[in-house]
């Protein structure tokens, strides 16, 4: 059986959860989840991955359970604060997985602290530019849940219960600043851009947006799937993160490999 371990972390005034299942030497995949949500919406996909190499979920501060900041926390605090996890994990570059809000802070790690990042998997990316109001975005959620099945719309509820409406709202001010188009374009590692083909929230306009302001970026769609693709299809996606990763990472020397 392969070993898994969890534990807390304490970064500053923030507290993270992380997840680890112990694979393969050579890659390490981060799993960053999406606003409101916690590890297990990622956890098909986690399982699905420690074929290839080390799989950390992460719990950020106020999901899944965890004490809520005493303070506004943005994308940059946030990405700081798993910047400094990875740093006192001692993982070394990893690929780094966001799934919906989970893209945002993946991209600014890798664009803060490039030493820190193999590739970026954006999952579902958000925000689309042509749909950044409160009202726009409750209107493509409300679509996504009609189109997702219920043992994944009920996990997702789930969830948001834990996380309440003042964090979850506080976050969802962040997300929709977010210029995560600019961002991209800093990113200097493998960007793969994927999404369920009928996925409401990030639109297939959208992805080929960001996918051509990141350098070299490859998108991928999911025949069938929608927002939770990495839920609903978690080896299809798993699949195409390890194709990619073969192909762009191939000749890549990790630190202390050699």
């Amino acid at each position: 059986m392969t070993p898994e371990t969890q534990q807390t972390h304490r970064i500053g005034s923030l507290r993270f959860r992380t997840i680890t299942t112990y694979g393969p030497a050579g890659t390490t995949f981060l799993l960053v989840h999406g606003i409101g949500m916690s590890h297990r919406y990622l956890a098909r996909l986690h399982r699905s991955l420690t074929a290839r190499g080390t799989v950390i979920s992460v719990d950020l501060p106020g999901f899944g359970g965890l004490p809520k900041p005493g303070h506004d926390v943005d994308i940059e605090e946030m990405a700081d604060g798993l910047a400094a996890l990875l740093d006192a994990v001692g993982t070394g570059p990893v690929v780094l997985v966001g799934q919906s809000m989970g893209t945002q802070w993946a991209a600014e790690v890798a664009a803060r602290r490039p030493d820190l990042a193999r590739a970026v998997v954006l999952i579902g990316p958000v925000a689309d530019e042509r749909r950044r109001t409160v009202l726009q975005q409750a209107g493509l959620l409300a679509v996504d849940t009609v189109r997702e099945p219920p043992r994944a719309n009920a996990l997702v509820f789930a969830d948001y219960l834990r996380c309440g409406p003042f964090w979850y709202l506080a976050q969802l001010r962040h997300m929709l600043g977010y210029r995560i188009e600019n961002r991209i374009t800093r990113v200097q590692v493998p960007v793969l851009v994927l999404r369920g083909s009928r996925d409401p929230i990030a639109s297939r306009t959208w992805c080929r947006r960001l996918s051509a302001a990141a350098d070299g970026a490859a998108l991928i769609e999911i025949p069938g799937r929608v927002h939770n693709v990495q839920h609903t299809a978690a080896g299809a996606v798993a699949s195409a993160i390890r194709d990619f990763c073969a192909a762009r990472l191939a000749g890549q020397v990790r630190e202390g490999d050699g």
